[in-house]
Parts: structure tokens; sequence; C-alpha cells
């Protein structure tokens, strides 16, 4: 095993890192809604979710200690085209422990209550974190960065995302609450989702012209073509769990006809976004081979595998019970199969990549004075295999 400092790490360290957390802890919510009694399954999942925790707290002392540690060098991934889009990472990261707190909290904790506390208190700064990253990011691209139309990625997707993550563990979160508070948390929750989704699938339709007139995107980037299925994934799951909340919260209100009105959209429109991320799914799986008959790098881009499919899983298996249909919970299953097997691929080449060191090369040397440009940027920075460093210093 290859030495590296924990300078080394520290000084490289990028927010892409994040996406470890997001795959890791989607996967422990598919399988606790696996609609199996299988204790084995459960104690998967709770192991899951534990180990979640444990590298989300790491991975976080290790960015802010870059951020103590290189301040000049840390803002600087604010003006890359590419590393700065996985700030979104940090509060859909959040989101599975969150989550995870409402669906594992009361049997590990041992108290249901303080386990609503921790999650609600922790969904607020999601949701805020989610926000910011959806403002700011966007901001940046428009005043401090070099895009092209043909370098445009599913990377865009990242940062906007967040809000519509957040949207659907309001959903999560709201049957949990008191009357008042719940009917704030489920409003919010629908303006999270208008925050995120339609911006979202206009991005789609722009990759999808991207795509027709610049052909695929280069190797170390052909993971982001699954990154295209998150916002559909994540957005027809908000649908779902929002408009199940609906009747009841709506009805203490004395709007019991609007919320009859959000369990039925949030039916038909789950339907609509599952139909319309099938055929995204369909085309990732077909980049994907292609990609790979030509060798397809390792890089910390593979976690891409995971969290949309992880999304599009959940809302399946969210159909299959709201709907009784049970080629939904069919396709569920077959998806969270497809998940595990995923998650362990990339899981196993993320640690041999760390034991041999490759994700954190020594930066090089370059001289404040000259900027690096953007435009020849190594696309993934850390996540790739052969280069450790975001814009110049990193």
């Amino acid at each position: 095993m290859p030495t590296v400092s924990l300078r080394t790490v520290v000084r490289t360290f990028t927010p892409n890192w994040f996406t470890v957390t997001m795959g890791t802890g989607v996967l422990a919510l598919c399988l606790a809604q696996v609609p199996l009694n299988s204790p084995l399954l459960h104690a998967i999942a709770v192991t899951l979710w534990l180990l979640n925790i444990g590298l989300f707290t790491v991975i976080t002392a290790l960015y802010a200690a870059h951020w103590l540690l290189f301040p000049a060098e840390a803002r600087r991934v604010f003006d890359h085209p590419v590393m700065s889009m996985f700030f979104g990472a940090i509060p859909m990261g959040l989101t599975t422990i969150v989550n995870g707190t409402l669906a594992f909290g009361p049997e590990v904790l041992g108290d249901p209550a303080t386990a609503v506390r921790i999650a609600t208190g922790l969904w607020w700064i999601n949701a805020a974190l989610a926000l910011l990253c959806g403002l700011v990011i966007p901001y940046f691209m428009f005043t401090r960065q070099d895009h092209r139309f043909d370098r445009m990625t599913a990377v865009w997707l990242l940062p906007i995302v967040a809000s519509e993550v957040a949207a659907a563990s309001a959903g999560l979160l709201v049957p949990h609450l008191p009357p008042d508070q719940a009917y704030t948390v489920l409003l919010l929750g629908y303006v999270l989702w208008a925050c995120s989704v339609p911006l979202a699938l206009s991005l789609l339709v722009l990759l999808f012209l991207r795509l027709v007139l610049h052909s695929l995107p280069e190797r170390e980037m052909g993971v982001t073509g699954w990154l295209a299925l998150g916002p559909i994934g994540t957005g027809a799951l908000g649908l779902l769990v929002l408009g199940d909340d609906a009747p009841a919260v709506f009805a203490a209100q004395g709007l019991a006809g609007v919320g009859a009105v959000a369990y039925g959209l949030g039916i038909i429109g789950g339907v609509v976004l599952w139909g319309y991320g099938l055929w995204w799914l369909a085309l990732a799986a077909v980049k994907t081979l292609r990609y790979a008959r030509e060798g397809l790098p390792f890089n910390l881009g593979w976690w891409g595998f995971t969290f949309p499919l992880g999304v599009y899983t959940l809302a399946t298996l969210a159909l299959g019970r709201m709907t009784h249909l049970p080629l939904f919970t069919l396709c569920g299953g077959l998806l969270v199969v497809c998940l595990a097997l995923f998650w362990m691929l990339v899981a196993s080449n993320t640690a041999a990549s760390l034991w041999r060191g490759r994700l954190f090369p020594a930066p090089a040397p370059v001289p404040e004075a000259a900027p690096l440009p953007l435009s020849s940027a190594s696309p993934l920075s850390n996540s790739l295999c052969d280069a450790a460093r975001p814009p110049v210093g990193f």
C-alpha cells in the first residue's frame, strides 16, 4: 500500500466524496422498503445506515479540515465547472441519514420521539443547504465559470436536484409531526419540489439536444448518464409521498378536497414520471455497455451508478404499495438487486483504489499566479485515477 500523508488527503479532498454517502444511504433505504419479512435484509439495511453515518462524519470532517487548512485553495472549487456541482451531494447525502433516522432510528435509539426530533432538526438544516446549493451554484455558473454546450453533462443536475430530494424527505417526515407542523412541512415540501423538478426536466431536454449534436461525453464522464435518472426518480417519489400525506394533513386544516386532489396527482404524476424515467434508464444502460466495451476507467464518478438508480427504485416500490400493481413491486425488487450489485462493484473499486493510493496523489506545485484554464481542467478532478486536483493548487 503506497503511503499517503494525511496532509495530502486533506489538501486534495473535494466534495465529490459525499457521493459515497449518497449511494450507501440509498441502498440502506431501498433494502428497508423491499416487501419481504427478512430479518437478514433488515439487519443489513441498519448496518449500512450506521456505516453511512460514520462515512458522512469522516467525510465532513476531512472536507472541513480542507477549508480550515487550505482556505485559498478550497475557494477555488467555486470556479471549477464540474467539481462545484458536487456541493449538491452534501445535502443529498445528509438526506439519506435523515430518512434512515425515521426508518431505523426508533429501533436503534430505543425512543421514537427522539428519532423524530433528530430527523426534524436535520431536515431543516438539509432543506436550507439544498436551497442554497440550488441557487448559489447556478449563480456561479452564470458569473464565474467557463461552460460550453458541447461540454455539458448530467453533472449540471446535482445542485438542482438537492431540493427535490429534500422534498421527498419532507413527505416521509410529515406523518410523524403534529398537525400544524405537518402542514407547514408538507407545503414546504411542495415548494422544494417546485424549486427543482421543472428546472431539472428542462436541463434533461438540453442534455438530449447536446447528445444529439455533440455525441457522448469522454469515457471519464461516462457514468454521468445515470444522473439523468435522479431528478425523475426523486420527482416521482416526492409526488407520491407528499400526496400520500396530503389527505390527512389538508383535512385537519379544513381542506379535504385539496388533499384528495394532491393524492390523485401524486399517483398519476408518479406513474408518468416513472415511465419517463424508464426511457432514461434504458438509455443509461445502453450507453454504459458502449463505454464498457471501450474501457470505462474507475473514478469516484462511478458512485453515479447508485443514487439515481436508488431513488428510481424507491419510487418504483412506492408505486407498488400505492397502486397495488404487482408489476411495480416486481420491477422494484429487480432494481434493488441491480442497485446492490452496483454498490458492491463501486464500493470494492473505491476501497481498492484507496488501498493503492490512487485517489489521493500528491498535488503538483503550480505558481499561484498561473490560473488553470477551466477548459482544460480534469473533468472530475480527484475523482479520476489520473488526476488529483480540481483547479490549480488542489
